[in-house]
This record gives C-alpha cells, structure tokens and sequence, in this order.
C-alpha cells in the first residue's frame, strides 16, 4: 500500500498598485505564502526582477526548503547511528542559471554548507560520513532534477 502526503498551500498576491497588471512595471510582486495555522511568509520576487529584497523569493525558499531536509534527515540518521550533534547551522546557496533568451532560467545546484558540532571526538568521522547518505532518503533533494552537493564541517564540542 501507498501512504501519500498531502501539502496545501496558499498563495495570495498582494501586490495591485491600483492598476492591477497594465503594464509590466504597474505592479508589484508582493506576495504571501500561507498555510492553515501557521504564520504567512512575506514574499516576492528576486530584487533582478522587480522583487523586494526585504522579502523572502521563490528562489531562496527553494534553496531553504533543501537545506531544511538535508539537515532533518541528517540529525535523523546521527540519532540512529549512534552520533550525538549538540550544533547544526548551515550557510546554504543556490545558482539560478538563465537561458540564453533572458525569458527563464532554473536552479542549476544548490551547495550546503553544514557545520555541525559533536559531543565526542569518536563521533567525528561518522558524523562527516552520515551526510552522503542524506541524499537518498531526503524527500526533497530525491524530487528535484539539480545537484546538491555539501561540503560539510565537523567540530567537537568543547567542555
């Protein structure tokens, strides 16, 4: 039997200057993101494209969206391996690729960065290890059609 998952999502544009979309620049692409019970996200698009840049894009909701797995995936695998990380932070980037037209383009990879921090030295080399087997299990990065690569750090935590 196949268990599915079900994500709802809404998208609401709240960008109508008061001319709607006559023209190109008449509007703007503000945007939330919303979903029942939980804080909107205030969004729009890349500052390149007329985006506000105090705003979250599509783009980096893409990029945060993988390094949020990765990272879930990882602290569930240590869990399970045996290896106790007591600091996970990660400086994530993606590079959107833009056909030759100037019209679109697409994320061609995305690179994480994760520093994590273990409670014993013994723990070092698996934790390093246990990243390159995210890939198969994480539910986004087996979705989407780029490489994702890391180039993670491993620390031990200091008493």
């Amino acid at each position: 039997m196949t268990t599915t998952h079900a994500y709802g999502v809404t998208v609401e544009w709240t960008g109508n200057l008061g001319s709607g979309t006559d023209s190109y620049r008449s509007f703007s692409r503000d945007h939330e993101v919303l979903a029942d019970g939980k804080a909107g996200i205030a969004a729009s698009s890349d500052p390149a494209f007329r985006g506000d840049p105090a705003r979250w894009n599509p783009e980096e909701l893409l990029v945060a969206s993988v390094a949020q797995c990765h990272m879930l995936w990882y602290l569930h695998l240590c869990a399970a391996g045996g290896v106790t990380v007591t600091e996970y932070e990660d400086h994530a980037r993606g590079v959107m690729t833009m056909d030759e037209s100037g019209g679109g383009g697409q994320i061609s990879e995305v690179v994480l960065r994760p520093e994590v921090t273990v409670a014993d030295a013994s723990m070092a080399d698996r934790a390093r290890s246990l990243h390159g087997d995210v890939a198969a299990v994480c539910f986004i990065a087996r979705s989407v059609n780029f490489p994702i690569t890391h180039t993670p750090v491993v620390r031990v935590r200091e008493d």
